[in-house]
């Protein structure tokens, strides 16, 4: 069975991964920092799907977690896909440049961006092993636009664009997606704009098939736009943060 490796896999988008690629035969690995809530959610995939699925608690600005993570995928029989999902907002709710704590900003860069570097780093030997290795990093439409407030983990999600960029045009063998899920209602957009929470936006559940075409499908590496591979048309970055 082919393995991936997802951050961020207890909730959320990362949760919703976690399910499609396990309806799909797939065996996992899941990080998140809440042991308890991560336990669960590997525990309840595992039995809707018959899946081995391995829960490694910690902190992706870890270097020995994020050994650990690769570690636990090897028991598995090696690595697939890596999805950089796991991220944090540096400010909640989200301020203002001239308002933004630069600890938070140094936060949001260390997580959503040195991280996601030092796992693919550490995961690059079992991905150029595979057949079909491949990379996914959530990026953000805050990424490309500029929205009032978002510019600090905007910054961080288009740097995290740049290094995927890079590492697609220097991993050949490999496939390097960039991912702009669009709008979707989450603990961290709930947390970024506490005021629009009675908002209804779309669950997770329904952006994740644009993922797993990816992985069906194996376009070029590149920075697709979940709505529109939804819509049938996958390519150029858009779509709502």
């Amino acid at each position: 069975m082919p393995v991936a490796l997802i951050t961020g896999g207890s909730k959320g988008l990362g949760r919703a991964l976690a399910e499609v690629l396990a309806g799909q035969g797939w065996d996992l690995v899941l990080d998140a920092r809440t042991a308890g809530v991560l336990e669960a959610a590997a525990e309840e995939v595992r039995e809707r799907y018959g899946t081995r699925v391995v829960a490694v608690p910690g902190d992706v600005t870890d270097a020995a977690h994020r050994a650990e993570l690769v570690a636990a995928a090897g028991e598995l029989g090696g690595l697939d896909l890596l999805v950089s999902n796991a991220s944090v907002l540096g400010a909640e709710p989200l301020v203002r440049l001239e308002a933004h704590p630069l600890e938070g900003l140094r936060q949001a860069l260390e997580t959503n961006v040195v991280a996601a570097l030092g796992l693919v780093q550490e995961a690059l030997p079992p991905l150029r092993a595979s057949a079909a290795g491949a990379v996914v990093v959530v990026s953000s439409d805050a990424a490309a636009e500029a929205y009032e407030t978002w510019g600090g983990y905007g910054a961080s999600k288009a740097a995290l664009d740049q290094l995927a960029a890079v590492l697609g045009v220097e991993e050949p063998g490999l496939r390097v997606w960039a991912v702009d899920p669009g709008d979707m209602g989450t603990d961290l957009y709930e947390a970024a704009v506490p005021q629009d929470g009675g908002e209804r936006r779309p669950s997770p559940a329904r952006v994740a098939p644009a993922f797993l075409w990816l992985v069906r499908e194996r376009p070029a590496s590149g920075r697709y736009s979940a709505p529109a591979l939804l819509e049938g048309a996958p390519g150029a970055a858009g779509g709502a943060r």
